[in-house]
């Protein structure tokens, strides 16, 4: 069921909270493409991992100048004197282990960058390059995880990938725009599902 705001059909999840609606009008389930974009939405749900998405949301532009704008040649280089640094970052989530993943996650991305033809080939071969269009009438009806997003989870893991499991990996699907989640009462459902994305995919798997 969708939440009326201001006479507009919402997807309940994202409340009155302005910063969450505005994400929700705006960005979220538009499809990506862009290779870089693409990493940095799968970084930031990882350090979502056991915490809401409007925490990270509201520390998205700290997470942003941490990382370096989430340029992966840059994160690649890191060392441990600049994990100690981001350790002691109050402006973004302080977690070892997920700094550390994304370190390895960079280096992981340039190397799929190098040999699938980029990053976002990669993720959206799983899809034939086209975003999946769901018709779910109330949230309860929209899965936390699919086939698809198990079959990517496992891809990733057995690439070395952290915080990628299927929930995780499902969630990046919907905010990336490779499936349409939106309820069909909310006023994003059918504008989201008119775009389509420019980007000749080639089915890898």
């Amino acid at each position: 069921m969708a939440l009326q705001v201001d006479e507009i059909h919402r997807c309940a999840w994202c409340g009155k909270d302005p910063l969450y609606v505005a994400y929700h009008d705006e960005e979220w389930g538009v499809p990506i493409y862009d290779d870089r974009a693409l990493f940095e939405k799968l970084i930031l749900d990882g350090f979502q991992a056991g915490l809401s998405w409007i925490t990270i949301l509201r520390k998205r532009p700290s997470f942003i100048a941490a990382f370096d704008n989430f340029e992966p040649s840059l994160i690649a280089r890191y060392d441990d004197k600049k994990v100690e640094k981001l350790m002691q970052n109050a402006g973004i989530v302080r977690n070892r282990a997920k700094i550390t993943g994304t370190i390895a996650g960079a280096r992981l991305y340039l190397d799929i960058m190098e040999k699938e033809n980029g990053f976002s080939n990669f993720l959206w071969g799983f899809l034939d390059g086209e975003p999946l269009q769901n018709n779910c009438k109330t949230m309860q009806d929209v899965p936390t995880e699919t086939d698809i997003s198990r079959k990517i989870s496992r891809e990733l893991k057995s690439r070395g990938f952290k915080f990628v499991g299927p929930t995780i990996v499902y969630a990046f699907m919907q905010a990336v725009g490779m499936v349409n989640d939106h309820v069909v009462d909310c006023h994003r459902h059918s504008i989201i599902a008119n775009l389509r994305g420019d980007l000749n995919v080639k089915t890898i798997r």
